[in-house]
């Protein structure tokens, strides 16, 4: 399709080309034909207005005339013109006769009607050739051009005057027409000269105009049939490029999930090579867990055995634990209740103690106060001797609570003792039961390995036996022809490998030279128009390089000449200081520009803090500057010293001045300073109100009528 859209497009551009030609050569066919149709119209006398006017009034405008109907013999154009004359643009009608009362309303202009059907008149000498014999007409022209006859030349013409009779001529070829008394010459001076030929290439053009017309239609209707056709295969390819789009995604799809189905694959060999080898391990480890497994069932037995033992051993020690438990349950109830008394007579003896401490401190008291209360001495002694005697009750008391204390803490302590072993003892019967159940555990656990082991090879086995009997092979047989040397898992490896390459390798694919042969093309397209592209991004970017360096070097040139302009500028602006451009970037491409102005007497550091004048000056300096880069013919400016006072508004004058040599400057402004540089004044007034009038004045012819 795109060969077939290619071929279509180079054959649309064929036509097109050739259409484009044959309509260029209509226009100049055409363009031909107006201007020879305009000489034509002008010879035939149609451009006469009093002439034409009265021929659309009596309905003749539509008649022929008599040039548009006449074929000469090629070489005999001009001595036809030569004969006929102002008759070329004479108007074919029937009865030229009735038109008498017409022609009295014709006052300009001149006409000539002809009956070209008015009669014949034969040639009265057969010694010569008619010029009539040369014209080819279907009209009749005999009453016109009976009796003149034609020769090459002069000289034939001189050789036969003598022969002619005095209403018969000769004209020549070159347009000489003689008769026996005169002769006419005829040079191409007037308007009729080369009607006839000019008729002829009319005719011709005509005939080339339909000619190209029906090319151009033809043309037309086959370049409409190609882009239509061009379009049905452009379409017919977008079609197909979508189902091939849609193709190549499935088939990314497909690749992919061949990609995901080959790695699965892969992955379950592998595991499928360590599910073999775990299989030989397990193998070789059934024997020895078959071993183990009697050894085991031995250890069982005797376990089982020990457990029985252990078991009511256990039993005996529970029973003997409940028994100590509830033996120091009793314990520690009566410690708690020999606790609690004894912090009740500490809690006495701690409020005795309290007591005896203030009845010593009032002791101390009542000595210190013994000389100052005598008289109660004996009152003391008597509470002394009452006081000692409950003190040494609670003594006595307190030491036997604390005998009691003792045996009970003694007690306790034996009691302790006592459930600590008995404790230690039942945890390590505890840890002796876990350990053995532990290895009953481990033990069933292998078992059940062992069992499940036992399952797979013979299912394993089975399966080997069922594919032997259907390769028709003997067990016995086969082991007899098996190698010694034989290892399985080598033999594993090797099939596992053969039936990777075979997977690797896939099905035969018959198509796959067409497919190459296919993909080659493509491929080769590809490359083409990848070549094709990799030239034009390269064209471009060398494109693109040389503009960007022409547009440096410009840029630079440009900035460079309207900087030193500037520099110029500025001082004659502002009678002294300085000024320049500056770069704001290190790329010509898209650097910005600033301008540095300082005027004489500033030291200003941003152009904010210059004057409004100040700053219209920089800008004139600027601007006229730029100018200069490149001067028009005329330069306008409107009201630019508007914000200047009068000493500034001199200087901007004389660099109008200066520039003026080579410039012309046309202003619009109220100052009169200015208004005195010009050269010619123009301005406006309004003498009634809404209407306006220009008023100019010639400043220097002014000046000199005042000066007069």
């Amino acid at each position: 399709l795109m060969q077939q859209i290619a071929q279509q497009r180079d054959k649309n551009q064929l036509l097109s080309q050739s259409l484009d030609q044959a309509r260029r050569t209509m226009q100049e066919r055409q363009g031909r034909h107006g201007s020879l149709e305009a000489l034509q119209q002008a010879a035939l006398g149609k451009t006469d207005a009093p002439v034409v006017q009265w021929l659309e009034k009596n309905q003749l405008h539509r008649l022929p005339r008599l040039a548009q109907n006449l074929q000469v013999e090629n070489g005999w154009e001009r001595a036809l013109e030569t004969v006929l004359g102002h008759h070329l643009q004479g108007v074919c009608v029937d009865n030229p006769e009735q038109l008498g009362s017409a022609l009295e309303n014709l006052n300009e202009g001149s006409i000539t009607l002809l009956n070209p059907d008015a009669g014949n008149v034969s040639a009265s000498n057969n010694d010569f050739s008619a010029l009539l014999d040369k014209v080819n007409s279907s009209w009749n022209l005999s009453s016109l051009l009976a009796g003149v006859y034609v020769v090459d030349n002069l000289a034939a013409a001189e050789q036969l005057r003598s022969k002619l009779a005095a209403h018969e001529s000769i004209v020549c070829r070159d347009g000489l027409w003689l008769g026996r008394g005169w002769l006419r010459v005829t040079r191409d001076s007037d308007e009729q000269a080369s009607v006839l030929q000019r008729q002829q290439q009319l005719d011709e053009l005509d005939a080339q105009i339909a000619e190209l017309d029906e090319l151009i239609e033809a043309q037309s209707v086959d370049l409409d049939a190609g882009l239509l056709q061009l379009k049905n295969a452009e379409q017919a390819r977008e079609t197909v490029q979508r189902e091939l789009n849609d193709l190549l995604r499935q088939q990314t799809d497909l690749t992919s999930q061949l990609s995901a189905k080959q790695a699965r694959i892969e992955q379950l060999n592998m595991r499928r090579q360590r599910i073999v080898t775990d299989l030989d391990e397990h193998g070789e480890q059934l024997a020895q867990e078959q071993e183990k497994l009697a050894e085991s069932r031995l250890v069982w037995q005797q376990a089982l055995e020990s457990m029985e033992q252990d078991v009511a051993r256990k039993e005996a020690l529970l029973q003997q634990r409940d028994t100590s438990r509830a033996v120091l349950d009793d314990v520690r109830q009566r410690a708690r209740h020999d606790r609690e008394l004894a912090h009740q007579a500490a809690l006495q003896q701690q409020s005795v103690t309290t007591q005896l401490q203030a009845l010593s401190q009032g002791v101390e008291r009542l000595r210190s106060q013994l000389h100052n209360l005598s008289e109660r001495e004996s009152t003391l002694h008597v509470d002394m001797g009452e006081s000692a005697t409950p003190l040494d009750e609670l003594k006595e008391l307190l030491e036997v609570q604390l005998e009691k204390r003792l045996q009970l803490e003694n007690q306790l302590s034996v009691a302790r003792a006592e459930v600590e072993k008995v404790e230690h003892q039942l945890s390590q019967l505890e840890q002796q039961r876990q350990q053995a159940e532990q290895r009953l555990d481990s033990v069933r656990t292998q078992l059940e390995s062992s069992k499940v082991d036992a399952q797979g090879l013979r299912v394993q086995r089975e399966t080997l036996e069922s594919q032997l009997r259907e390769m028709k092979q003997n067990l016995h047989e086969v082991l007899q022809q098996l190698s010694a040397e034989a290892v399985e898992a080598e033999w594993e490896n090797t099939l596992n490998q053969l039936q990777n390459r075979i997977q690797r390798l896939g099905a035969i694919n018959l198509a796959a030279i067409d497919e190459y042969k296919t993909q080659s093309e493509r491929k080769t397209y590809l490359d083409a128009q990848n070549e094709d592209l990799e030239e034009a991004l390269e064209t471009l970017e060398n494109a693109i390089r040389k503009i960007d360096r022409e547009t440096r070097t410009k840029f630079k040139e440009t900035f460079d000449k309207v900087n030193n302009g500037l520099q110029d500028l500025f001082p004659k602006v502002f009678g002294g200081g300085h000024a320049y451009l500056e770069l704001t970037g290190e790329d010509l491409l898209d650097t910005g520009v600033t301008i540095m102005a300082r005027p004489p007497g500033k030291r200003n550091s941003t152009i904010h803090l210059l004057s409004g004048g100040e700053k219209a000056l920089t800008a004139i300096s600027l601007v006229f500057s730029i100018f200069q880069l490149n001067p028009a013919p005329f330069c306008m400016l409107d009201e630019v010293d508007a914000p200047l006072d009068d000493a500034n508004v001199g200087r901007f004058c004389r660099i109008v001045k200066e520039m003026s040599e080579s410039v012309q400057f046309i202003y619009i402004t109220h100052n009169k300073v200015t208004m005195e540089m010009a050269s010619h004044m123009m301005g406006v007034t309004m003498h009634e109100p809404g209407v306006s009038r220009l008023v100019s004045v010639n400043v220097d012819e002014a000046a000199a009528l005042v000066a007069v």
